[in-house]
């Protein structure tokens, strides 16, 4: 007589015994894509896929891509060229690897990518992100039965994406809650609207991305409270026209009314906003900053020129006199305020009188934070086809940049040199145990793109916030001795959620 409990024993042992399918992901571009990145990765976890940090043990790659600019379709052609070496290695030992590429360039340029990799087995557009199982599985439902190949691993255009939905409901956009965080758990992105209306003549985000779509405040107040529940203390507000929120909503508060909502939650640290649009900064917008508690003083506003003929040809919107009349009512209506901006050297056209200007100005009002890129020319762009005629040679440009960066250096340096022996509360971002020192960001430095503070000699953990007094400076950085009071302790924190990942 058989055994019914012991066979069922055997078969529980055989599930666990049984391989949990694989994924390795690539995360390219900016903060916006690596949302998108979080919330595929959550798709993935939630459907029981294991996440590999090997691609070489993978049963599945995916590569999210971006596809702003030319260098950003190179590096990521680069990486799926990498990820279909890995699967020709794996299929000669037996084993069947399907390699995913989602994002941007999938969305920009789908035809072109399928030309020079072949071999993908599935493309995931910006607006079919929620496919990514599907794609992944191989055009599997868990019912057994064959996914349509019009339903995967190809792009809808946002009209066919909004068909699908409720066209009643006003900003339809795709929620971005349910991630798996690839920023260390302190710290995340929370992205209040997608596409743009601006049109900016250098600008591929319009072809990509679509136009603006402002996500509903109930939406953005709930995955502000999903991301605090996770562990974060700094939320950094990203889209790519921040500025514009609410418009296309008939939010009549705007972006203004965000900032009071956002500021009046419980157990919130630091809140930052990026991405904003000069011409459409209001009065209130500034004083809503001001007036709140956790927003730090720090505005990321990417500016590109400030020569008036190039910001027409730009199609910015704006004019010199305007930034300049902005730029005195942020520091003089928010004391202490970071600014943060970007430029481009060598657009079409640009003479040297006018990059004088745009040099000058930098050396003179003296941003907090500033990049600069070198002009891009996307053929698909106003400023693409003036390039063909006008274009500055590429030597040039890269010389231009320099002398930018340079005069913003010496800004910095001195700006560094100013603040020792400033107390600051600084967030650790990352900790060498063994050497027992740490890196952090006060309140006007920004992840990944702005300076840093270097504290030796301290015993912190991740997602901590200390007080330290600048003792000195190098290069971009502050360095800093830790004072004893710790403003936040976190007993238990991780480093990095997903630490194998990789991100670009």
């Amino acid at each position: 007589m058989t055994n019914p409990k012991k066979n069922t024993n055997k078969a529980s042992h055989k599930r666990k015994l049984t391989p949990i399918p694989s994924v390795a992901f690539v995360s390219l571009g900016c903060p916006k894509n690596l949302i998108d990145s979080e919330r595929m990765l959550g798709l993935l976890a939630a459907d029981g896929f294991a996440i590999s940090g090997d691609q070489n043990d993978a049963d599945a790659i995916v590569i999210n891509t971006c596809g702003f600019l030319e260098a950003s379709k190179q590096e990521a052609l680069g990486v799926i060229r990498e990820a279909l070496e890995t699967k020709k290695k794996a299929e000669k030992k037996g084993k069947s690897v399907r390699v995913v590429v989602a994002g941007c360039l999938v969305q920009r340029q789908r035809s072109q990518l399928l030309d020079e990799a072949p071999d993908v087995d599935a493309l995931v557009g910006v607006f079919d992100r929620e496919n990514i199982v599907a794609a992944v599985r191989g055009g599997v439902k868990d019912d057994g039965n064959k996914i349509s190949q019009s339903n995967m691993g190809t792009f809808h255009p946002v009209t066919q994406l909004i068909s699908r939905h409720d066209r009643t409901k006003q900003g339809y956009l795709e929620e971005d809650g349910a991630r798996l965080r690839l920023t260390p758990r302190h710290y995340a992105y929370l992205r209040i609207s997608e596409g743009c209306n601006q049109g900016c003549t250098f600008c591929t985000i319009p072809g990509i991305r679509g136009r603006m779509r402002s996500k509903p405040l109930e939406t953005i107040i709930a995955e502000a409270r999903e991301l605090i529940l996770d562990g974060a203390y700094e939320i950094n507000l990203i889209g790519q026209d921040t500025t514009s929120y609410g418009l296309d909503i008939g939010f009549g508060a705007g972006l203004s009314g965000l900032i009071t909502a956002l500021d009046q939650l419980p157990d919130i640290g630091w809140i930052r906003l990026m991405y904003a649009y000069p011409s459409c900064f209001t009065d209130e917008m500034i004083h809503a900053l001001a007036d709140t508690e956790h927003f730090v003083k720090y505005i990321d506003m990417p500016l590109q020129h400030i020569n008036d003929e190039i910001l027409f040809a730009m199609r910015r919107k704006t004019t010199r006199k305007q930034i300049e009349t902005l730029m005195e009512k942020l520091r003089k209506w928010i004391p202490g305020v970071n600014i943060r901006t970007t430029m481009i050297s060598g657009f079409p056209g640009e003479t040297a009188e006018q990059h004088r200007e745009l040099v000058q100005f930098v050396r003179d009002f003296g941003f907090d934070c500033l990049g600069v890129f070198e002009y891009s020319p996307e053929p698909e762009t106003p400023a693409g086809r003036l390039w063909k005629t006008a274009a500055v040679n590429s030597q040039t440009v890269r010389e231009r940049k320099q002398e930018i960066m340079l005069a913003q250096q010496e800004v910095v340096f001195k700006k560094n040199n100013a603040m020792i022996g400033q107390k600051l509360p600084v967030l650790i971002d990352w900790v060498d145990r063994k050497r027992r020192t740490a890196r952090g960001r006060h309140a006007g430095q920004a992840p990944d793109i702005d300076g840093q503070v270097l504290i030796p000699h301290c015993d912190v953990v991740t997602g901590e916030v200390v007080n330290v007094t600048v003792k000195d400076w190098k290069h971009y950085d502050l360095i800093a001795h830790m004072d004893k009071i710790k403003l936040r302790t976190v007993v238990q924190q991780l480093d990095v959620s997903l630490p194998l990942l990789q991100i670009s």
